[in-house]
């Protein structure tokens, strides 16, 4: 592959006790106050966007280059030498002065991840931080999860907006991913929408989950949606129906390809007019009546085993992203999205079950499996 990735934003060390138990039905079944719990042995692997979509993308063949920030202790000695591994840890900051990022990530079985987060050096990254000159040779620039980087998303998203402005100045493609918000957080008090509202006009590939995008855009519907599911995951009681609006509402806010992530049943994408699609065609060498003006829903595929969906989401955006560079057509690099997710599952972190593309499409040519969810 010859074109060049800058992968940037959060990254902290992803701790995965494993539970050795089967399948619950509610969380109290097995998490209970003076309860002594039997656990496997703990899963220690990088997360956030950086560590998950970046190095994902390297595995799929991808020219990467990592850029985030770490402390000078223990945890960020840990990422260095994972990222040391892929040949990534060039481009990490070290910081004295921080602490690491971490996270423990309950995944009990048959529940969804609980994720206990300090976002460590991540809060102080700025603009700033972002080497330019590297940054100006790529051909695509992906940051991921501003809204759990203090300093990214402050001032109504200053340092954002102007580190993606940048990056349109110097011609550069680019691709924004988004995170989970406590509600009751500094960032949950942020004005989403008005951060967006500056962000995505220099936004190509715009790529958070129905649950981000819809507490940024329309908190209402998402207070409703959350009541409606009543502890379990939110995409088990909404439909495609209600997705759409959250997807126009990014396109007309000035985002060119919006790619809903949507959990376990699948991925929606929607991309504006041929008009606005041109340009970004031409730069990335796509054909753009492959990718402009489409809508459509993509299925996921049944996974050969589910043991967390850690990371899913990330490297599904690795695949779509790595496609799209190749010169997939939009159908196709959904396509690899969600077999990407498929294969994510199957393992305790982001990265142990990924495949190579060319293995997933002869996968899917052989008949692979899709699922079937009412309303998707």
């Amino acid at each position: 592959m010859g074109k060049k990735i800058i992968a940037a934003g959060h990254i902290c060390l992803d701790i995965t006790p494993v539970f050795t138990s089967e399948k619950v039905e509610n969380i109290s079944d097995i998490l209970v106050p003076g309860k002594l719990i039997q656990m496997g042995q703990a899963d220690v692997h990088t997360g956030g966007a950086v560590a998950n979509t970046g190095l994902a993308m390297k595995i799929l063949g991808a020219d990467v280059t990592l850029m985030g920030k770490v402390g000078a202790d223990e945890f960020g000695g840990m990422i260095q030498n994972i990222l040391h591994r892929y040949g990534a840890d060039k481009g990490m900051i070290v910081s004295k002065q921080e602490s690491t990022s971490y996270s423990v990530v309950i995944a009990v079985p048959g529940i969804d991840r609980i994720f206990l987060h300090n976002p460590g050096a991540n809060n102080s990254f700025s603009c700033e931080d972002i080497d330019y000159e590297e940054a100006a040779k790529a051909d695509l620039f992906h940051f991921g999860y501003p809204p759990l980087m203090q300093r990214i998303y402050q001032e109504e998203g200053k340092e954002l907006t102007e580190m993606f402005r940048r990056m349109k100045e110097r011609h550069v493609a680019t691709s924004l991913d988004l995170a989970a918000i406590d509600a009751k957080s500094e960032a949950g008090r942020a004005d989403w929408k008005a951060i967006l509202s500056r962000v995505l006009p220099y936004v190509v590939f715009f790529v958070p989950s129905v649950e981000e995008l819809c507490f940024m855009l329309d908190r209402e519907r998402y207070e409703v949606w959350t009541e409606r599911a009543a502890g379990r995951d939110i995409t088990e009681v909404i439909s495609l129906e209600e997705v759409r609006p959250l997807a126009d509402t990014a396109l007309s806010m000035g985002a060119k390809v919006v790619l809903i992530k949507c959990g376990a049943p699948g991925i929606y994408y929607k991309t504006a007019d041929e008009e606005k699609l041109a340009p970004v065609c031409t730069q990335l060498g796509l054909f753009v009546d492959e990718w402009a003006g489409k809508e459509g829903f993509e299925r996921s595929f049944v996974p050969e085993r589910i043991l967390s969906g850690t990371g899913a989401g990330d490297t599904s955006i690795a695949a779509f992203l790595v496609s799209a560079l190749e010169g997939a057509g939009l159908k196709e690099a959904a396509q690899m999205a969600t077999a990407t997710g498929a294969s994510c599952v199957a393992a305790y972190d982001a990265l142990s079950g990924l495949k190579p593309l060319a293995e997933l499409r002869q996968k899917i040519e052989n008949g692979w499996t899709k699922n079937e969810f009412a309303g998707w």
